[in-house]
């Protein structure tokens, strides 16, 4: 048969691709309504930047704690017992959020992310290679690339409804508005969100200002530091009530709203499991396969591989650039520009649309440009658009930052095949190593909260010194581009 009339997805297989591919969508969703919380949390709480940060600790936390586990559960007993295994960890996670913020318990929810990410890291074990496996080897690249289409379609709908539900609705930011705006209209502290000539399509729908008396009270009394003290002055009850709500009352509507995606994802993610558990899978493992786990022999074969040990290096290093990047694009909007929250949030849906169209134009680049010097480039390309973030003082500095998505685009799998190529059936282990890389979004974004609570940084504010971080990142992903075409080069 010739290579063209070969099926991406055999007829037999198709329900089972469609179903699995599902969860694609589902792990999209988890990430991108997650990464918003970091900013939410730090003001519902009145927290630090760097104890915000316990958000992506937990959630890339989990990833990383359950990788190997994953992928040893998976080759001693089925992908059917994995999906299922990680759909019940993903809702358990997702529904203790329901408690979590009745109770206003910060540690209640960094224990439901935690848990959710249980799942997710079972999930991402289970699927990707189950999806390679359900057809003729020569088409499992381009099935796994268009299962993978589908993971955007999660994240987008994850920004949307955190900007929409979440960043728009909460009453801590209409707080921190009419302190701010009253302050401004004093001209004690002038910090309400200046004119940017930013397109009306990302820009959050105003709200009617009507400056609560206790506010006013407050500002006047307190003067130029008024922005700067109020939430902690709130919660400590200097200031009885905001639109006839304690501290308190605000706290617990506001994780109300927090809640509710997480519940409604939830019992999504339940109907999910009961449809995988009635549904008969196909057992695409060959009949004479190995299920034993031989794990000390593969560990030292992938350990004395420098090609893979630098992929895991780099993977780390790219998982924390990622999210260091949008993690924060809301801080840097809101401290550097005075941008409000949901408008920030569109800056990220933004350039999570950038990423998705980069990746498509970065993948028809690879016919022609081999991957380790595509990863070169690209983090070239990141390098230089972050330090554009870091020094260019206006709303082009965040576009700069936005734009950082197209050079992110195709860097995980490029890293990702590079450090697997070659390794043989070693790769089911090895590709829990990547997997658990994600623990790149653990460290990083808590040395960059630290940063953030600095009053400067590398002779720039904290919001914008922190990004060197990221520049540290993609210099040590270039590195290992370079490196990966001459270890490739030395086993030809």
């Amino acid at each position: 048969m010739e290579k063209s009339n070969i099926p991406v997805i055999p007829r037999h297989f198709l329900l089972s691709f469609i179903l699995v591919t599902s969860l694609f969508s589902l792990w999209g969703f988890a990430n991108d309504v997650t990464n918003p919380l970091v900013a939410v949390f730090k003001d519902v709480f009145v927290i630090t930047n760097a104890q915000s940060t316990w958000v992506q600790m937990a959630f890339y936390g989990g990833y990383a704690t359950m990788a190997l586990p994953a992928a040893i559960f998976i080759r001693r007993f089925s992908y059917k017992s994995g999906i299922i295994v990680g759909l019940a960890l993903y809702a358990l996670g997702a529904l203790i959020s329901i408690p979590a913020a009745a109770g206003a318990n910060f540690n209640l929810f960094i224990i439901a992310l935690y848990i959710l990410t249980f799942g997710l890291a079972f999930l991402e074990t289970t699927a990707n290679p189950y999806i390679l496996s359900m057809g003729p080897p020569e088409t499992a690249t381009r099935r796994l690339n268009l299962a993978q289409a589908f993971n955007p379609v999660g994240s987008l709908t994850g920004m949307f409804i955190a900007g929409t539900i979440i960043l728009s609705a909460i009453q801590v930011e209409d707080f921190k508005n009419d302190v701010n705006g009253y302050a401004g209209s004093l001209e004690a502290t002038p910090v309400v969100q200046r004119e940017h000539n930013i397109p009306s399509f990302l820009q959050a729908k105003p709200r009617e200002r009507v400056y609560d008396e206790n506010v006013k009270a407050y500002v006047a009394s307190v003067g130029v530091g008024a922005p700067v003290t109020a939430l902690q002055d709130f919660k400590d009850g200097k200031i009885y009530s905001f639109q006839g709500m304690t501290h308190r009352e605000l706290q617990q509507n506001d994780l109300k709203l927090v809640a509710m995606p997480y519940t409604a994802i939830g019992c999504v993610v339940l109907v999910v499991l009961v449809i995988f558990l009635v549904t008969k899978l196909p057992n695409t493992s060959p009949p004479d396969a190995d299920h034993d786990v031989h794990f000390g022999r593969t560990l030292k074969r992938l350990l004395t591989n420098p090609n893979y040990v630098g992929g895991v290096i780099a993977q780390t290093f790219y998982v924390g650039a990622q999210i260091m990047t949008w993690t924060f694009i809301i801080q840097y909007a809101e401290n550097e520009l005075g941008i409000d929250k949901a408008t920030a949030q569109n800056f990220n849906i933004m350039a999570m649309v950038i990423f998705l169209c980069s990746r498509f134009i970065c993948t028809f680049f690879l016919k022609y440009i081999a991957p380790s010097k595509l990863l070169m480039i690209l983090s070239a390309g990141a390098i230089a658009f972050t330090l554009g973030a870091i020094y260019i003082h206006s709303i082009t500095g965040l576009y700069s930052l936005v734009l950082v998505s197209a050079c992110m685009s195709l860097m995980f799998p490029t890293i990702y095949g590079l450090a697997l190529d070659g390794v043989g059936e070693d790769a089911k282990l090895g590709s829990a190593g990547l997997i658990f890389a994600i623990i790149g979004g653990v460290f990083m974004t808590r040395f960059q909260g630290q940063v953030l609570d600095m009053d400067s940084f590398m002779g720039t504010t904290a919001t914008r010194g922190s990004f060197f971080l990221v520049i540290l990142c993609f210099l040590i992903i270039a590195v290992y581009g370079f490196l990966s075409s001459r270890f490739k080069e030395k086993a030809v």
